[in-house]
């Protein structure tokens, strides 16, 4: 078991998510920063799937009742066991009695909290994901985050070799990140100008975005004349309504919309925009289609996920 003592600004429960259920209206849920998540179940030798604590801003402290591995990745912030302090993006050791205690983000927004063999959480449609506009998944079952007092089942079979993540493979939460865009069916749609100024100008995040979306402020995006009919979005879907302001739909979004969309942003890139605090800046460029097909595939075949197949669904085939 591990209790949570102060369960922080937000903290939730994530495994991969939920997929083949967007037709009943369930979106999928699961790490907003991939590339995050995906490390930390790598360090401990776990399935890509294993459920995690995902945390937003941290201020996390539990206390782990009996022997077991973790890791930690993800934002830049002070982490202590017990009184030792940690160095993330590695796994670690931990006795029964000895407490985590997460400070708070200095850069990056989220952190993942990962056991070996994962958090044994009950599964809902599929999935443990915690998807709170959908009332569904973690530790409640009921979409709800992580409260002070709760306590988490993990089995941990053996002691695990000390690993880290190279420099190389950590993303640097301080620079202004380059996001990838795959132009949609509308993309020439809209005007020359709205096209230019998205590709070319700096927008800011804004203090209203979440796991839903990310809103962005900037400059002002004119778009196209003729109505649209509600139809199916995709996880990184440039949605851009009437006031201009363009808003990238992220993994809890809902599955039907009908504000018009310049395209869908690189999955390989989604992490380094849901690790964005507010008032960062952010840039991005256009890129073919086959080209980010590819690096998902790289990716993925890194750290092993199969996925079923769920057309609609970030380019995965």
């Amino acid at each position: 078991m591990m209790k949570v003592l102060d369960a922080g600004m937000k903290t939730v429960v994530q495994d991969f998510g939920r997929f083949g259920y967007l037709s009943k209206g369930l979106t999928r849920g699961g790490p907003v920063d991939e590339n995050a998540f995906l490390w930390a179940n790598r360090l401990l030798g776990n399935n890509f799937n294993a459920a995690q604590l995902e945390i937003i801003l941290g201020g996390l402290e539990v206390e782990f009742q009996q022997d077991g591995c973790f890791a930690l990745t993800g934002a830049d912030a002070d982490a202590h066991l017990d009184d030792e302090p940690l160095t993330l993006w590695q796994n670690f050791e931990v006795k029964a009695g000895q407490r985590l205690k997460i400070g708070y983000a200095k850069a990056g927004l989220r952190l993942y909290l990962a056991v070996q063999g994962g958090f044994q959480v009950e599964s809902k449609w599929g999935s443990c994901a915690t998807v709170e506009r959908d009332s569904v998944g973690g530790l409640s079952g009921d979409g709800s985050a992580l409260q002070s007092g709760d306590s988490l089942r993990f089995h941990c079979d053996t002691p695990q070799p000390s690993r880290r993540v190279s420099w190389a493979y950590r993303s640097d939460y301080t620079k202004t990140p380059v996001l990838g865009l795959i132009p949609g069916y509308q993309y020439d749609d809209f005007p020359m100008s709205a096209r230019e100024a998205f590709c070319y100008e700096d927008f800011e995040v804004s203090k209203d975005s979440n796991r839903m979306g990310i809103r962005l402020a900037g400059k002002s995006l004119e778009t196209p004349e003729k109505g649209l009919v509600s139809e199916g979005i995709n996880i990184g879907s440039v949605q851009v309504p009437s006031d201009g302001q363009p808003i990238i739909m992220m993994h809890d979004r809902q599955t039907l919309g009908g504000y018009p969309k310049l395209g869908v942003i690189n999955p390989v890139d989604l992490g380094k925009l849901a690790q964005l605090q507010p008032g960062q800046k952010v840039r991005f460029t256009r890129v073919d289609a086959s080209v980010a097909q590819q690096q998902l595939r790289r990716f993925y075949q890194f750290f092993n996920v199969r996925l079923p197949c769920q057309g609609g669904d970030n380019l995965r085939s």
